[in-house]
């Protein structure tokens, strides 16, 4: 089977990039490893572990490529405000939407809504879609890729682009050097009832084992809008504390979070099962080379700290795009490095630049000495004093300052 560009990985970002050249001319397969069936939503469904707070850059792109309304139709969390504090000291900083004259700080989103809507959209585009199946040898063939499959198939094209995620087959199998270190922390995630309504706030709060937030979802049955009690946690902790979390029966589980949580939004009532992930963080040296580009977890995976994981790949998605598009307009051949390297040069700076703020938020915010506590606690009340600073980054957090793609700008 033959194509113009192979994207492996129909996870998130895989496919906004496929979506995002869906008109360019180019013959697009989009593979990946799951039968690609796309199942109902039922509004009624338990909430998945897994979430995104996905910006007001990335909701763009998913505007101009027609899968947000799939993902409203579904249910998305609107969050407005965001409280962060020292569960050590005495900081904390208050971030609101208003005060940047935004509607919302973004939105919290399970991952399978977002999945589900984009797959949606592939079903009903002119997109090539191969599901089950998965890549188990990759060479140079030509001036392009042979790709052979778990049952024998073989796929060519002369452009390919690996969207498949933190344990990137390509990336490995094309031999692509990364660098990777453990964080030595384990993330917890549920879905969790508070007696309190969340008031649409973001709630994070940092531990001396590692930051816990509470993520506000959308209402649920019988509940009316300012009067939602679910939340997404994400609980980051040292991997002996997790595994004594993962082992306390609900009850007892239920009551930990609260107090490490300082009682916030009241007693914690209800909480679905518990999801325990190693964290670890991993960097392409590379994002390119001839008919080969990384995109997304593929090319670079952080802590989950803010959430801003998919909103990077999104961004990646969305540069290779429009990169690729320009690339064809002017006749140039899209797998030539030097029109990949373009790609690569607007990206790799700004997920370096998160991934060292994240990095040295992580190392703050566990350091002991009485002066590192000080300094991070004055920090805070500082940030939260000075409303151009916190202009700033609510600007960074939606995704709205930067490079930005025509996709993601208004």
């Amino acid at each position: 089977m033959q194509a113009d560009l192979i994207i492996v990985g129909a996870g998130m970002v895989g496919s906004a990039l496929a979506l995002a050249l869906e008109n360019s001319g180019l013959d697009i397969l989009v593979v990946d490893g799951s039968p690609l069936s796309l199942q109902p939503f039922a509004a009624d469904a338990p909430f998945e572990p897994r979430v995104s707070a996905l910006s007001a850059a990335s909701q763009r792109i998913l505007e101009r490529i027609a899968v947000w309304p799939g993902i409203a139709a579904r249910r998305a969390g609107p969050y407005a405000e965001m409280q962060v504090w020292d569960g050590s000291g005495t900081g904390q900083v208050h971030f609101s939407a208003a005060s940047v004259h935004a509607e919302a700080l973004g939105h919290i989103v399970e991952n399978r809504v977002v999945q589900d809507a984009l797959l949606e959209r592939l079903h009903d585009s002119n997109l090539g879609l191969l599901g089950n199946a998965r890549v188990e040898q990759l060479r140079r063939s030509g001036d392009g890729w042979l790709l052979t499959l778990a049952d024998g198939r073989e796929l060519r094209a002369p452009l390919l682009v690996a969207a498949d995620g933190a344990n990137s087959a390509v990336r490995r199998l094309a031999g692509c050097p990364t660098r990777e270190w453990d964080y030595l922390h384990h993330a917890i995630v549920t879905s969790v009832r508070c007696a309190r309504p969340h008031q649409r706030t973001a709630w994070q709060r940092f531990t001396d084992d590692g930051p816990l937030a509470f993520l506000p979802l959308p209402a649920v049955a019988g509940e009316q809008p300012g009067d939602e009690h679910w939340c997404s946690i994400v609980w980051s902790t040292v991997p002996t504390e997790a595994e004594r979390l993962m082992a306390l029966d609900e009850m007892a589980f239920r009551h930990e979070l609260g107090k490490a949580f300082e009682w916030r939004l009241g007693e914690v009532t209800q909480a679905d099962p518990r999801l325990c992930i190693p964290l670890r963080q991993r960097h392409a040296k590379r994002y390119v080379e001839s008919g080969l580009a990384l995109i997304g977890d593929a090319a670079h995976s952080i802590h989950p700290l803010a959430g801003q994981g998919v909103n990077l790949g999104f961004l990646d998605a969305a540069v290779l795009a429009e990169v690729l598009l320009h690339a064809l307009e002017r006749g140039e051949q899209p797998g030539d490095v030097r029109v990949l390297s373009r790609y690569e040069r607007r990206r790799m700076p700004h997920n370096l630049a998160m991934m060292a703020a994240m990095e040295g938020f992580e190392r703050l915010f566990q350091a002991d000495p009485l002066p590192l506590r000080w300094l991070r606690n004055s920090g805070l009340n500082w940030v939260d004093s000075l409303p151009e600073a916190k202009a700033l980054f609510m600007r960074q957090a939606l995704g709205l300052v930067g490079d930005l793609p025509e996709l993601a700008k208004a």
